[in-house]
C-alpha cells in the first residue's frame, strides 16, 4: 500500500509491500525515490518479508523543504518513518525493530540511524555507502542539467515540479561533497550484523569500503565483480539473493576457517 503519511509534519510518501513477520525498509539512493528498490530488489525480497520504503524530503513523490540538505536531517526523518511504523497507524502494524537496506546515500541514513538509535535496528545491509565524503570518486554528473539520468525520476515525481530539479541537485552536490563526516571509531559503534555490499568499480573507493568493514565489529563484506556504483540494476537477481541469504541467516556465521572473526571472539 502506498500513500501520504505525516511524520512529524512532513508529508511523506510511503509504500508498504509483502506481509512477511520481519520488516525490511529500503532506503534509497541519492537524488533517487523508493521506486528504484522497491521495482528491483525489492520484488525479490517482498515474497519473504515486509518490505517498506519512503522518499526522503525533496526525492520522489515528497515535497522538497526550504534550506540546505543534510544526512542528519534525513536521519531524523528516517527514524520518524520508522517509530511510525513500528507503531501501527496508516501503514499497519509492524515488528518493533527494522532490517535497513540502504543504497548509497540511503546506506548513509541507515548508518545514522543505527547509531542514534540502535534500538529501532536488527541489521544492516550498506550498498555501496560511504561513512566521510572523502571516500567517493568524482561523480560524473556532468553539470547535473536535465541530460543527466537522474533528472527524468525527479521530474516524473516530484511534487514540486521538473523546475524544483536545479534547485534540488545543488543541494544534493553540497552535501554529498562535505558529508558524511564520520570517522572508523564511530563506525565500531554500530554493533548490529552488517553487510558491506559494492561493486568492484563502484563509486565508493575501495580502500574506503575495506575500512568500514574491517571497523564494523560484526561486519561483511561481499564485492561483486564486473558490477559498478549501479549494482542494484545490474545485477538485481543475484544482490537480492545475497541480501536475503544475510537476512535469513544466523546472527554469527561459522566458516570452517576463521582468522579475523576469530581474533574478535
Amino acid at each position: 500500500m502506498a500513500e501520504y503519511v505525516d511524520v512529524g509534519g512532513v508529508d511523506t510518501w510511503v509504500d508498504v509491500r509483502g506481509a512477511g513477520e520481519r520488516t525490511v525498509v529500503l532506503l534509497h539512493g541519492g537524488m533517487g525515490n523508493s521506486d528504484d528498490l522497491l521495482d528491483s530488489i525489492g520484488r525479490d525480497l517482498e515474497g519473504e518479508f515486509r518490505v517498506a520504503a519512503f522518499d526522503r524530503v525533496g526525492h520522489g513523490r515528497t515535497a522538497d523543504a526550504e534550506g540546505a540538505w543534510h544526512y542528519d536531517d534525513m536521519a531524523t526523518h528516517a527514524i520518524a518513518v520508522l517509530e511510525r511504523l513500528a507503531g501501527g497507524g496508516a501503514t499497519g502494524g509492524a515488528a518493533p525493530v527494522f532490517d535497513l537496506v540502504g543504497w548509497s546515500d540511503g546506506g548513509i541514513v541507515a548508518l545514522l540511524v543505527a547509531l542514534r538509535r540502535p534500538d529501532l535496528v536488527d541489521r544492516l545491509v550498506l550498498i555501496g555507502a560511504n561513512f566521510h565524503f572523502d571516500g567517493i570518486h568524482d561523480l560524473p554528473l556532468g553539470d547535473g542539467g536535465e541530460e543527466s539520468p537522474l533528472y527524468a525520476g525527479f521530474a516524473e515525481r516530484s511534487p514540486d515540479g521538473p523546475e524544483r530539479y536545479p534547485v534540488a541537485i545543488a543541494k544534493w552536490i553540497e552535501m554529498i561533497t562535505t558529508e558524511p563526516t564520520l570517522t572508523v571509531d564511530d563506525v565500531a559503534r554500530i554493533d548490529h550484523p552488517t553487510l558491506v555490499l559494492v561493486g568492484d568499480d563502484d563509486l565508493v573507493k575501495l580502500e574506503h569500503t575495506v575500512a568500514l568493514y574491517e571497523a564494523l565489529p560484526h561486519g561483511r563484506l561481499c564485492v561483486l565483480p564486473g558490477a559498478s556504483h549501479i549494482l542494484v540494476f545490474e545485477h538485481l537477481e543475484l544482490v537480492a539473493s545475497v541480501i536475503g541469504e544475510f537476512l535469513r541467516g544466523p546472527r554469527d556465521p561459522e566458516t570452517i576457517l576463521p582468522v579475523r572473526r576469530r581474533a574478535a571472539d
